[in-house]
């Protein structure tokens, strides 16, 4: 199989490390499905470049806290389109504040936004991918705030590195099917999410003395998704400057 015939899904692509992760796949080969939930307009942007080189995308459109549409959403392209050869999930949102400030929802959309998805969007594709017989790569995106935890952000700490335990876990079970499961953990990267942080407490933490860009994140998620990256699974990967 050509890398042109290998589909893969990266929710979250109408901005930020996403859509970095949409492009760079595109412009390996692949055919990408652009996820988004309520920015057409930088998601169309996102297809637009894409096409613009001579690459293959389309859009889907869901919540991913929301398991009901996920299923009805992503059954209905796979049955439309067939199975996906990769997966990456990298939707996300933050809602930072000191734990005893943090209001129910701010815990409860973090959660059912960064963790439940990862049930939400990989059991309606997981599968379709099986019955394939032939090998895939699914990747999610954690944080160096799931490996080490980060003031402010108990709930995002506590969704991220449960992301890493579900795709250790995942990736036991898939393994035989030939399908590897990696998480990637980028640590401050240049995108609007870290407008409100303190990087100025931050910047002395990071031993390269800077921060990364969502391209050097996509060039992890293009390469564990080649061929060359068949017997890399388990992993998490911190693309973080040496901050861990």
């Amino acid at each position: 199989m050509s890398t042109n015939e290998k589909t893969v899904l990266v929710t979250g692509a109408s901005k930020g490390i996403g859509q970095a992760i949409a492009l760079a796949a595109a412009q390996a080969g692949y055919a990408v499905v652009i996820h988004y939930n309520r920015d057409l307009d930088s998601a169309l942007k996102t297809q637009k470049e894409i096409e613009s080189f001579g690459g293959k995308a389309r859009l889907i459109s869901f919540d991913v806290s929301n398991r009901t549409t996920c299923q009805q959403r992503l059954g209905a392209d796979i049955q439309e389109h067939g199975a996906y050869y990769g997966a990456i999930l990298n939707a996300g949102i933050t809602r930072d504040n000191a734990f005893p400030a943090l209001e129910d929802n701010d815990w409860d959309k973090v959660i059912h936004t960064n963790l439940d998805s990862f049930y939400n969007v990989l059991k309606p594709i997981i599968m379709p991918m099986i019955r394939t017989r032939k090998p895939g790569r699914i990747i999610t995106l954690s944080s160096v705030s799931g490996l080490v935890g980060n003031r402010g952000q108990v709930n995002y700490s506590a969704a991220k590195a449960g992301i890493i335990g579900a795709t250790k876990a995942l990736a036991l079970e898939l393994a035989s099917r030939k399908i590897t499961v990696n998480c990637i953990a980028p640590g401050v990267i240049e995108t609007q999410m870290v407008k409100d942080l303190p990087l100025d407490h931050i910047m002395p933490l990071i031993p390269m003395g800077r921060m990364g860009q969502p391209a050097e994140v996509a060039a992890t998620a293009v390469f564990l998704l080649s061929e060359a990256a068949g017997y890399i699974t388990r992993q998490v990967i911190s693309v973080s400057g040496g901050l861990v």
